[in-house]
């Protein structure tokens, strides 16, 4: 047995809500393995919320839309005729004690851009630059939320068919090794279009912060 987080989308503060279940899992790495833990994930949990419709956003979701939604896939614009993926343009961002951001990495692949060497050889992480815009590392979560909704939002079919779901899965977050999820994400987007505050929050990072994190921090503090 394992337990995972589901995030089910609120239409008030914080905007999601994380619900543990505990279910069977599949060890392995292979796609059969993964989709076997993930049906076991989303059994556990529809039997406890039968009224939830739950998504499962990763690279091994058995519905497109998941896969699209996925980090490596999802896509944000660095200007009007370049897109890349969310995964690159976080890892991008990095600044650690001893270098960053290494921008070069915008035009990796994701699995690249996860995988380069300096991620790991330059000290401790200390902020995050992405576009010339300095973001903080707390609230934690703040920069890759803000990321992956920003990113979300530029693509109006994705932004539609997401609506149809209120609890997303990742099959392949760990709370115990990892901070960032993009099922987290996923849930705060639709909890704020449904509470109408999407626009609102995405106006600055300075609005990002108050709504979506309720964090108030001094403007000299963003740039």
């Amino acid at each position: 047995m394992a337990n995972r987080p589901v995030y089910v989308a609120l239409e008030k503060f914080p905007y999601f809500a994380k619900i543990d279940v505990e279910f069977k899992f599949f060890p392995g790495f292979s796609a059969k393995q993964k989709k076997l833990s993930i049906e076991s994930l989303h059994k556990a949990f529809s039997a406890a919320q039968p009224a939830k419709s739950v998504l499962e956003i990763s690279s091994k979701s058995e519905v497109a839309l998941g896969v699209k939604l996925s980090a490596f896939n999802l896509q944000i614009a660095l200007n009007s005729q370049q897109l890349v993926s969310v995964e690159s343009a976080f890892q991008s961002s990095k600044v650690f004690e001893r270098g960053g951001p290494f921008q070069d990495l915008l035009l990796k692949t994701s699995r690249e851009a996860k995988k380069d060497v300096r991620l790991k050889n330059s000290g401790r992480l200390i902020a995050f630059n992405f576009l010339q815009r300095n973001f903080p590392l707390e609230p934690k979560t703040f920069f890759y939320d803000w990321l992956y909704i920003t990113a979300l939002n530029q693509h109006d079919d994705l932004k539609s068919e997401i609506m149809n779901y209120d609890s997303f899965t990742d099959i392949e977050f760990n709370p115990k090794k990892s901070l960032n999820c993009q099922a987290q994400a996923a849930a705060i987007f639709v909890g704020l279009n449904k509470a109408d505050m999407l626009t609102a929050a995405l106006d600055s990072q300075e609005t990002f912060l108050q709504t979506v994190c309720n964090y108030f921090s001094p403007a000299k503090n963003l740039s």
